[in-house]
């Protein structure tokens, strides 16, 4: 059999749908013409790229979060458009390692997240009774959600940032497991927050294109004085835009996405994450509360509670798939469609192993999506997964 149709599974536990096989391998965008390598196996063609994928036509647009319209979409158009079959040992879902930039493909020291609030738009800055910047054009609360978000991840013993502490640097091309001798991607013991910026010297533009998010990412390491590759070696910058802005097209019907992200090269200097050359990853997060349900508000609890739902997702989404893919697509990605391992597990419903769900830090609690997980049962969504050391 040269093809086959991954089949979904759904059960029901307390009157929710839950996915018990893998969703969005197929509706994920594939690279037409491209091809596959898996070890011992002969290449195999990827299929067409998804039509109805948001990075269609986008090539920078790495881990994109459609829209959940979108999403639906995508499932349909794959349900006709099977992947080629795997090797007998792996599952179609699998990520492999994509080499690395001068072997560097995730994140392995101590995670720096660099929140970016970007344009005078988001207006008067302040400091609220957590520590937290807030800032007067900024009706959802997204700035003091997202630094108690980050400050969380890695406090308490939380187990969903265990999942991504399972891949790795150092092994070959292909590889689909790593040794405990590898570099794997660190735990963010202590918080993953590094700093906060509310760059208001001018408004951002209305429609910033993926050029002008690059160059803001590019300003903003050298704010946070990150002049150097080793600077930014476990950095990333999350671009976000207020609220009325249509970054890259977002909230158009041209646009159909929550979030995306990519890296970036100072444009003065020669491109490439090695010593004393500037290059950064970065994260393109609208003001998702703009697209209400489309971008997961109130995807896994009602009411007031489910206001900041899709900002957690979403940017959750994205700062997963850097860790594991930090210079894309030369992190671990899937042969057959390109996706990362967030991408696998995007929009799976709340509840199960698998589903999306609320985590519990000491800062609080907000929904997150599971990631996929090749060491479980031949590869799965996982939300939670015992820390890997690093080695």
């Amino acid at each position: 059999m040269s093809s086959r149709t991954i089949v979904l599974r759904w059960t029901v536990r307390g009157g929710a749908a839950v996915v018990t096989a893998a969703l969005t391998a197929a509706w994920l965008p594939g690279v037409a013409g491209a091809q596959a390598v898996r070890p011992g196996a002969a290449p195999v063609s990827r299929p067409a790229a998804n039509p109805y994928s948001p990075a269609a036509g986008h090539s920078y647009r790495h881990g994109v979060v459609p829209t959940i319209g979108r999403e639906r979409q995508m499932r349909r158009w794959a349900s006709t458009h099977p992947l080629p079959a795997a090797a007998a040992h792996r599952s179609e879902l699998d990520v492999s390692f994509g080499g690395g930039v001068h072997r560097q493909g995730v994140t392995t020291g101590h995670e720096k997240v660099y929140l970016v609030f970007w344009g005078s738009q988001w207006g008067a800055k302040s400091v609220n009774g957590s520590g937290d910047v807030t800032l007067a054009g900024d009706p959802s609360g997204e700035a003091p959600y997202l630094q108690e978000m980050f400050k969380g991840l890695g406090t308490g013993g939380e187990q969903w940032s265990g999942v991504m502490t399972q891949y790795c640097d150092g092994v070959k091309y292909g590889s689909f497991s790593c040794p405990a001798s590898a570099r794997h991607v660190a735990y963010p013991t202590g918080g993953a927050l590094a700093g906060v910026w509310a760059d208001e010297r001018a408004a951002s533009p209305e429609n910033a294109t993926g050029s002008q998010l690059g160059a803001e990412a590019i300003a903003a390491a050298r704010h946070f004085g990150n002049t150097t590759s080793g600077a930014n070696r476990d950095a990333q910058y999350v671009i976000l835009s207020p609220t009325g802005a249509h970054p890259d097209g977002f909230n158009t019907p041209t646009g159909e996405f929550c979030a995306w992200h990519d890296d970036t090269a100072d444009p003065n200097l020669p491109a490439g994450p090695v010593p004393g050359k500037l290059d950064v990853a970065f994260t393109n997060m609208p003001y998702v509360t703009d697209l209400g349900i489309s971008c997961g508000e109130d995807f896994v609890n009602a009411g007031p509670a489910g206001l900041a739902d899709g900002m957690s997702i979403v940017e959750g989404h994205e700062y997963a798939e850097t860790i594991t893919d930090q210079y894309p697509p030369a992190g671990w990605t899937n042969a057959l469609t390109g996706a990362e391992a967030a991408d696998l597990c995007a929009w799976n419903p709340p509840g199960g192993s698998g589903g999306t769900n609320d985590l519990k830090l000491t800062t609080g609690t907000f929904a997150m999506q599971s990631i996929w997980s090749n060491d479980d049962h031949g590869g799965r969504c996982e939300f939670l997964h015992p820390v890997v050391g690093n080695g």
